[in-house]
């Protein structure tokens, strides 16, 4: 398995084997928006549950007996004049529960408290309360933003010192990207945000960042001298380097999901919901993912697409086009021509209509100052040499190139005689 992998690999490398993944972009757009809408919807309809660190409040936990029902909890905190509560079962402790509400004065936490107590029979001391002021959450929450901002903008700063700035331009496109996708699976899932989170959200913009600057740099190095000749386009050249970076992408990726996928099954089956490992875990699994995503068919079509723009690179298409039309018009005439008979030179010329010989006619003024053809590709021959074959039946006329033959002293007469005519008996 992984021989044939590494096969796959030098065939995409080598260029043998090539996905289309630039040439698509429309298809990779369309996939992406519709993730994005979805993302949105939830973010506006469902918004996100902040964790009591972010918005303040006050956490409840404590033990209960086994035939404790969630029913029962739920009265108990309503009877304890608190409405509007989280309350769940704690599965990393036994019979435990956690109810989580807003932020409490000191009489009403003592009162929910003794409710909680009464009701459920819980001894007093094993309930556990860990209170957060409002005012701390938002601090939290603004240092959060503050962070991403920055980190944002050091990035764009980076990237357009290191390559260009359409670089960082694609690079930051694809960054919204991730952030809106995780940010909207949180949403649709109902996960609460908690400063675990933040972590993990940063981590996955990183290792996003990470996937796509290998890929701009091997982009930038199939680049280089690529205005110097009519061969590839930008988007082929480009196209060729996700190829070439595609298997250590994959690679990449799974070696680092594999160990998240563990985290997250561990956390969520045995430490039960909302935990602070299952938050960090699910972020980091759906961010690394996105970001392998967005790598590949987002940042660098989108890069594509903007150098694409450029008046150099929009000659250079027309160029590569003009070649490829040439070479498609010789092999349909050659395909078009008697099995047996030979081709001679310019028969696929004229085969062209006269449009396209208008056409190549104006390219040829286009492209007048391109170097000449070097001379080891400069051939003649007897039927194009002046006089043609006239020369064949003078004495002491040498043919060109490798047809020329020394002449044979004491020969017949008759071997020079003209063609067509027979030796009288």
């Amino acid at each position: 398995m992984m021989s044939r992998l590494g096969q796959i690999g030098g065939k995409l490398y080598r260029g043998e084997v090539s996905i289309n993944f630039v040439g698509r972009q429309r298809l990779w757009y369309a996939i992406s928006g519709a993730i994005l809408v979805i993302s949105i919807v939830a973010l506006l309809v469902r918004g996100l549950d902040f964790s009591v660190d972010f918005k303040g409040g006050a956490v409840f936990t404590f033990p209960a007996s086994s035939t404790t029902s969630l029913s029962q909890v739920q009265n108990a905190v309503t009877d304890g004049g608190v409405s509007g509560a989280i309350v769940q079962r704690v599965n990393g402790q036994t019979n435990g529960w956690q109810v989580q509400t807003k932020s409490l004065t000191g009489p009403q936490t003592v009162t929910l408290e003794n409710t909680l107590s009464s009701k459920l029979g819980v001894n007093t001391n094993s309930i556990s309360v860990t209170t957060v002021g409002p005012s701390w959450g938002s601090q939290i929450s603004g240092k959060a933003l503050e962070a991403l901002i920055a980190f944002l903008v050091v990035i764009v700063l980076y990237l357009s010192i290191a390559f260009e700035w359409k670089m960082a331009i694609a690079a930051f496109v694809a960054l919204v990207h991730d952030l809106v996708i995780a940010t909207g699976v949180y949403a649709l899932a109902g996960f609460q945000v908690s400063p675990a989170t933040v972590i993990g959200l940063l981590t996955i913009l990183g290792y996003s960042l990470y996937d796509t600057v290998v890929v701009f740099d091997k982009v930038r190095e199939n680049t280089a001298g690529l205005l110097g000749g009519a061969r590839t386009t930008y988007s082929q050249a480009a196209n060729l380097a996700l190829n070439q970076t595609l298997v250590r992408s994959i690679n990449t990726s799974l070696i680092a999901l594999l160990p998240v996928a563990a985290i997250l099954i561990v956390s969520t089956t045995l430490l039960g919901a909302n935990n602070e490992l299952e938050e960090l875990a699910l972020v980091l699994f759906v961010g690394m993912l996105s970001g392998t995503y967005s790598s590949i068919f987002i940042a660098t079509p989108v890069l594509a697409d903007l150098k694409e723009r450029e008046p150099q690179y929009k000659a250079l298409a027309k160029r590569v086009a003009v070649r490829a039309s040439g070479g498609r018009a010789t092999r349909r005439a050659t395909a078009k021509a008697p099995s047996g008979s030979r081709t001679r030179p310019g028969a696929a010329t004229a085969e062209l209509s006269s449009a396209q010989l208008a056409e190549e006619e104006q390219n040829d003024v286009d492209f007048a100052d391109d170097p000449a053809p070097p001379a080891d590709e400069l051939t003649t021959t007897a039927s194009l040499s002046p006089g043609g074959p006239a020369n064949r039946g003078t004495p002491g006329a040498a043919r060109p190139g490798s047809r020329q033959q020394p002449r044979r002293s004491g020969g017949s007469t008759a071997r020079h005689r003209p063609a067509g005519k027979k030796k009288r008996r």
